[in-house]
């Protein structure tokens, strides 16, 4: 399997890595954006150079090609949940009239839509339960929404009176609280309370759909965490050779060298499994069973290495590493958070484990 781009790959990659890291020069540049009302600044940018278009005009992989420079400097423009996620909804179930009238406004930056489908007290399901549709109204409480309060258009997965999940539209104002989440970034709880609703596409039963969408936004979410972490090492490894104690640098002593080094192959380990399943994504004849198990093998592999990758960076940085002006605990921070948007790692096993009854079995003596 060919894991290498071509040229126009290389192109994008580097375009996009130009424009992040002019916008977002430092960690101290991304906390002070994060303070401001709209919470990140490179978004018009991202529009003007076309990426905010890719998931409507190119394949998995030049999405999470531009995700993973995203996340290298932890950029907080909603990219995988505006764009892959609610625009790749609407993309996928809308109708004709439908698209036109958002894919190419969300692809230029115009609306910023978000979809509102974590429940409290539920594991990351594509079943809705707490928000019910009746009579062209909502009711319920979706906890947490991710940019809800900057959204323009919100995409409200809700329990249908037949039975089912189906995928709502709302525009203007509804109940919104908002609150600053550990990585820096906003997340609230919206109350609708007979709130007037359309649904996406032509109606019934959605769920499979919900699922192919969150299945891909876990891909490009593992490529955004690729880059965290990436970054967080060479962070790291780059202390090691600079900090002095006891008259030497830190990578002097071997015990840290050897765990920097197990940072090394859990980054590597995650590279090849996220990029393996962003092949699978782009794969025209993958089943939604085959992307459901790739989507949570690089969730996984976020869980376990995100975790391990950020805490040690902060570990090895000693105190600084905990301090607010120093840049690898936002990393941390922002791994974690990856982790509870896409399912952690507990979830993604029981998920996999449930289909292992699917497989063919292997016989090693025959």
């Amino acid at each position: 399997m060919d894991f290498t781009i071509d040229s126009e790959q290389k192109a994008l990659v580097k375009a996009v890595r130009g424009l992040i890291t002019n916008v977002y020069d430092s960690s101290e540049t991304r906390r002070e954006i994060t303070k401001t009302d709209a919470g990140f600044a490179a978004w018009e940018q991202l529009a003007e150079m076309g990426v905010l278009s890719l998931p409507f005009e190119a394949s998995a992989v030049e999405v999470s090609l531009a995700a993973e420079e995203l996340g290298k400097v932890i950029a907080p423009d909603p990219f995988v949940e505006a764009i892959v996620l609610a625009g790749g909804l609407i993309d996928a179930l809308g109708t004709d009239d439908q698209k036109k009238q958002y894919v190419d406004a969300v692809a230029g930056g115009e609306i910023l839509p978000i979809l509102a489908w974590l429940e409290p007290g539920k594991r990351w399901s594509a079943e809705a339960s707490s928000v019910t549709f009746a009579d062209g109204k909502l009711n319920g409480v979706k906890a947490p929404v991710v940019q809800a309060e900057r959204a323009d258009l919100l995409l409200v997965t809700a329990a249908l009176p037949e039975g089912g999940t189906g995928v709502f539209l709302v525009e203007g104002a509804t109940a919104v609280e908002t609150v600053v989440t550990n990585d820096g970034g906003r997340a609230a709880t919206v109350t609708f309370g007979d709130t007037p609703a359309v649904q996406l596409g032509e109606g019934g039963d959605q769920t499979g759909a919900i699922e192919v969408a969150l299945d891909r936004a876990r891909i490009a979410y593992a490529h955004e965490a690729l880059g965290a972490m990436e970054t967080a090492l060479t962070t790291t490894v780059a202390y090691l050779k600079t900090r002095k104690q006891f008259g030497v640098t830190l990578n002097t002593f071997q015990a840290l060298n050897h765990r920097a080094s197990d940072m090394y192959v859990a980054l590597e380990l995650a590279r090849s499994t996220i990029t393996w399943a962003t092949i699978v994504a782009a794969d025209e004849d993958t089943t939604p069973a085959q992307l459901a198990a790739a989507a949570s093998h690089s969730a996984l592999q976020v869980s376990v290495a995100g975790r391990h990758i950020g805490l040690d960076s902060i570990q090895l940085h000693g105190g600084i590493g905990m301090t607010a002006e120093y840049s690898v605990g936002h990393y941390a921070s922002r791994l974690i958070a990856i982790e509870h948007l896409i399912g952690d790692g507990e979830f993604h096993r029981a998920r996999l484990a449930a289909t292992v009854g699917d497989h063919d079995v292997f016989d090693p003596i025959g």
